[in-house]
Parts: C-alpha cells; structure tokens; sequence
C-alpha cells in the first residue's frame, strides 16, 4: 500500500474537512484496497460549523440566555435583608482574637463542670462531669483584636476532653453578646483557619493555571464568578422571598452559560454542551419537584435549616431543598457534556465518513464509562459527607430500612438519585445531539459528501466502522 506525504498545513473546505492525496488519480471506488488513497485530519481544535448551522443553533441559545439576563433583572435582589440578630449559631456577632497567655489550673478550682447533685454517673452528662473535675484544664487569655472593644481581654476554660484545644498565640474567632453581663459578653466559638485555606487555595490556583494555562486561568475566573452569581445573587434573592426553585433555575443557567463559554470558547461545540446540560437540568428540575413533594421531605432537618426557617419563615424549604440538587448537579453535569460533546467532534474528525448513528454509536460507548465512575463519584461524595450521620445509625443498630426513611438520610437519598438520573440521561442526550451537528454540517459540505461517496466501499458503508 503506497501513500503521499501530506504539507504541514492543508487547504480546507467550509465545514473543516481536510484535503485527501490519492496515490493513483485514476483510482475508482471499486478497485481493490490496494490502490487506496491515504487520508489526513487535523485532530487540533474543532474546525468552524457552516453558516447555516450557525444560525440554528444561535436561533435556540439566544433567546435562552436573553430569558436569563431578563430573569436574573427581574429577581434582582439588591443584597441581603436586614434583620435583627439572634445570637444564635451562626447568626452571631463575631470578632477576631488571639491567645495572648496559657496556663494549666485544676478543673476542680475554676468549676469547670458541676457534678450532678445526686452523684449520678451513670449517663454520660455525669461521667463527663467527673472527669472535669477530676482533671487538668487550660486557662486561656484572650485579646479582642478588631471591633470597638479592641484590646479588651476575657479569660476562656479549656477543659481536658474538649474537642478544641487552644495553644499560646493561636489566632481565635469570638463571639460577642451586648446584652449579657460584660464578663461573659465574648466567648471562643472557633479557631481561625484563614492562613492555611488561603494557602490552599494559592496552591490550587497554581496547580491549574500551571497545568490548564491560558485555559486554566479562564477556569478559575469562571469559578470566581459562578461564587459571585451564587452570592450576590442566588442566596440574598432566596432571602428576599423569591421561589427557590426559579431562582436556583435561573441562577444556574447563568453560570452554565458563563463557565461553559468561558473555558472553552463560543463555539458550537460548546453550544451543544450547553444544550445538553440544559435538557439534564430540566430533567433534574422535574424529578426533584415530584419526589420531592411524594416522599414528603420539608427540607428542615437540622439546626442550620431551622435556624433559617425561623429567621426567614417564609422561605420554602422544600424548595429551597430542590435548589441545591439543582445547582449541586450542575457542575458535574458541565463535566459530562462538555466531555460527550468533545468526543463526537473528534470522532468526526477522525473519520468524516461516520453517519449520525455511527458517531452516536461510537460516542455512547465512551459515555458508558464516563457514566460508570460520574455516578460512583456523586454517591461516595454524599456518603462522605453523610459519614457521621451514617456512624451515629451504625451506633444505634438501626435497620438499613429505618435509616433510609429518616428524613435526614432520604433527603440525601432523592439528592444523590435524581441527580445521578440526570448525569445518566445527559450522555446519550448529549451524544445524539453532538452527532446530530456535525453530521447535519458534514452533509452540507459537497467537498464532504464527494470523499465520503469515493471512501464509501471501503469504509462498509456510511455510518460502520471499517472491518480490521
């Protein structure tokens, strides 16, 4: 089999199709393979879509994201309500502190717990009242470092099992309470972990642009403003009373919208990313709503979500609820169509022959494996998260039943299951679509559709792979 050098660069029709050398010019389609003719294919970035084509897939997104800018207008909420504080969890005044001086005293000499007057030791209150007493605790000195009581200091007792251990110098978070008596009017309700996040996130940002580059760094600006999109908008206009469900819809395409066309380029691949994501999200939507409503899950659960329904009543926390899976699914949805959309355009680069249903084809067969681990990620993620939870079951010996029916557990349940949905649906939604694209661009190709016409016999037809 003879073969011709190709030139470093090759002229290219409307549709992106490299040019084909034939060795022998008077080769027909029915000579043996032989007298083939070699092929070459730019397998860089995606080349241009027809006009037409263009015009399509800008006449469904333009309109989509016009709906979002308007919606995003309209539910504007202009910051956070105002409203008196609670002193409770994290509605608290907080200032910043610091252990200006540690030393050791006897638990017993500072009552750092009381034992039950009936000396009862028999519940674990009691115990751990004895062993207070009994032990060594840490006396911390503490500076009030930023507010109007700057420099004042308040003394804080650590006792020997406490889960938080203060040492000399640690830099501390306390909070302030102005209507209790001025000596306990500023308590330590955390350490500071600013430095070692913040080191962190340098590290990450690096790591990235290091290895994405130029890409990277566009990925990093689309996660700076996907956290402004959430924070200026999403969480104050829940807070303003809005429909959590609209809100999280809306607040969620406008991050596709910006993260999707911002780290890879506005093209019509990532058009088609875009669309797919959006059909997975709308699916998301539906599933959530309707389970949601079945299982009768409130969407109040613990302190943090009664702590909000109190503040804010009128919030629906069922929707609220239906807010996060939506936009919990999101960012691993981009990941799934972006990918799918990907492999169909280079699959068509490798072989422009391939009909829709054998890019289709192809492409759901990288899809099945992407499915594979996409979901195992999503659950392990919610086990992790849940794991305390999970223990505490353990603990009690309940029955794999009467954990799945506690509403803690189900709510997490219907999270993980309808966004898993969703991700499985996204792969062949995603895949058909890419492949219905660039075969519709393709076929508007004549250069196109005449090497495909002369490459049919050998290729077993239109749409099959070649027989190896």
């Amino acid at each position: 089999m003879t073969s011709s050098t190709q030139p470093p660069t090759e002229p290219t029709d409307h549709a992106g199709h490299t040019g084909h050398a034939h060795t022998d010019p008077g080769h027909l389609p029915g000579q043996s393979p032989g007298h083939s003719h070699g092929h070459s294919h730019n397998h860089g970035p995606a080349a241009p879509v027809s006009k037409h084509l263009r015009k399509v897939i800008a006449a469904v997104l333009i309109p989509f994201a016009a709906a979002v800018v308007v919606g995003m207008a309209v539910l504007w909420p202009g910051g956070a309500p105002a409203h008196e504080r609670t002193g409770v969890g994290f509605d608290r005044q907080t200032q910043q502190g610091k252990v200006v001086a540690l030393q050791h005293v006897d638990c017993k000499s500072v009552n750092a717990a009381q034992v039950p007057a009936t000396g009862d030791t028999s519940t674990p209150e009691g115990r751990e009242a004895v062993a207070s007493q009994t032990g060594e605790c840490k006396k911390a000195t503490i500076e009030v470092g930023t507010g109007p009581d700057k420099g004042r200091k308040f003394f804080e007792i650590v006792q020997p099992g406490a889960p938080r251990q203060l040492a000399d110098g640690q830099e501390v978070v306390v909070a302030y309470a102005p209507d209790a008596p001025q000596d306990l009017q500023y308590s330590v309700i955390d350490v500071n972990r600013k430095l070692p996040m913040a080191l962190l996130a340098g590290i990450f940002a690096i790591a990235v642009v290091l290895v994405g580059r130029m890409r990277g760094l566009f990925a990093l600006i689309a996660l700076a403003v996907s956290f402004a999109v959430l924070t200026l908008f999403i969480l104050p206009a829940i807070l303003q009373g809005s429909n959590p469900l609209v809100v999280a819809v809306v607040g969620a395409s406008a991050i596709m919208l910006i993260a999707l066309y911002m780290c890879h380029g506005l093209t019509a691949r990532t058009s088609v990313a875009v669309l797919g994501t959006l059909v997975s999200l709308l699916l998301i939507g539906l599933l959530g709503s309707l389970f949601i409503d079945w299982a009768f899950l409130s969407g109040n659960t613990d302190d943090n979500t009664g702590l909000i329904h109190g503040l804010y009543p009128d919030i629906d926390m069922s929707g609220l609820l239906l807010a996060g899976v939506i936009i919990g699914s999101l960012g691993v949805l981009d990941d799934v169509t972006v990918t799918q959309t990907s492999a169909v355009w280079e699959l068509h680069q490798a072989d422009p022959t391939m009909g829709p249903r054998g890019l289709y084809r192809a492409g759901i067969r990288i899809g099945r494996d992407h499915i594979a681990s996409v979901v195992n990620t999503l659950v392990l993620a919610y086990a992790g998260a849940a794991l305390p939870l999970l223990l505490l079951f353990s603990i009690a010996n309940s029955s794999m039943g009467s954990v799945a029916n506690s509403e803690l557990v189900a709510e997490e349940i219907v999270r993980t299951l309808v966004g898993s949905i969703g991700l499985v649906a996204s792969v062949p939604v995603t895949t058909a679509l890419a492949a219905l694209v660039v075969s519709a661009d393709r076929a508007q190709s004549p250069a196109a559709t005449a090497d495909a016409a002369a490459a049919g016999p050998l290729r077993g037809g239109r749409g099959r792979r070649r027989k190896r």
